[in-house]
């Protein structure tokens, strides 16, 4: 593979891959259950969920480590199995992809609310980031990604660790925002605007969005980000909103819905196009399509 930055540069568009947690209930884990418990039970099912991906296309493949900082861990009593779970997850993705692939240490919220507005010190998380980073970069990541968060402090400190810890490492930061009569904001009343300019003043090397929406919002937030940073903008969206069908969570937005917005995307200038909550392999191969036909 050319080194993940020069493809960027050049004016590749990218693919990632899809949901991590819909494929892990797909294949048993029960509601309520720590996700990242999968890695110490059963590896072997990050290896299929990562061929799986690879098959359908993905550039770039995720570990299954969205809640493998510490303090998330602390929540189901696995905080000192921190880098035993980090780092089995990435030697499953790359027993499947070897060099083919982009291997992206997931690196989600840590479940706290920082001081002022909760009770937990920065530097707690800043410590708890270090630990899950650490093990993400020796076990052989390609790739950092911060995501799905929703204060900018914490995505910045994110930030500012990995870098810290490799200066070479490439760093994708994601937040989820809601829609507004405002415009878009996350949760915590960061706009996209802040995001951008926060998130590459501390380093960040490719920025956007992932979770929260379907793909057409998805698409306005692609053109809000691309008004205010020059990085490379990377988005993954759900497949719409969840809604439930008896008991089953069912999520609407089907692969080829997917593909047809998944042009407007790439009009919209988008570099890395992947999916999020409800998004299968079946929604990665229509934008590997997609994607392989514009360059075209």
């Amino acid at each position: 593979m050319k080194p993940f930055f020069e493809r960027l540069l050049s004016g590749e568009i990218l693919v990632s891959d899809g949901a991590m947690g819909t494929m892990l209930f797909q294949k048993g884990l029960k509601s309520g259950e720590c996700p990242e418990s999968i890695n110490l039970k059963n590896p072997e099912i990050l290896e299929e969920i990562a061929q799986l991906y690879f098959n359908a296309g993905a550039d770039i493949i995720q570990t299954n480590t969205f809640g493998g900082s510490p303090l998330k861990l602390s929540a189901y009593n696995f905080e000192d199995k921190t880098e035993e779970i980090n780092r089995i997850a990435v030697k499953c993705v790359i027993k499947v992809v070897g060099t083919q692939a982009y291997v992206s240490g997931s690196c989600g919220p840590s479940g706290k609310i920082l001081k002022p507005y909760g009770d937990t010190e920065p530097d707690e998380v800043y410590q708890s980031f270090k630990l899950q980073m650490k093990s993400l970069i020796n076990a052989g990541v390609d790739i950092i990604c911060v995501e799905t968060m929703t204060d900018l402090h914490e995505a910045t400190i994110a930030v500012k660790v990995a870098k810290e810890i490799s200066s070479q490492i490439p760093v994708i930061a994601t937040m989820t925002f809601d829609e507004t009569p405002r415009g878009f904001y996350t949760i915590m009343g960061v706009s996209i605007k802040d995001a951008a300019e926060g998130l590459e003043k501390a380093g960040a090397d490719c920025i956007g969005s992932n979770c929260g929406h379907g793909i057409e919002n998805m698409i306005k937030i692609a053109y809000e980000f691309k008004k205010y940073s020059s990085l490379p903008i990377i988005i993954q969206s759900n497949a719409g909103l969840p809604e439930m069908k008896g008991e089953t969570l069912f999520y609407p937005e089907t692969p080829d819905f997917f593909a047809q917005k998944a042009k407007e995307l790439i009009d919209a200038g988008v570099s890395i196009i992947g999916g999020c909550c409800g998004t299968t392999p079946e929604h990665i191969k229509t934008i590997r399509k997609v994607v392989d036909s514009y360059k075209k």
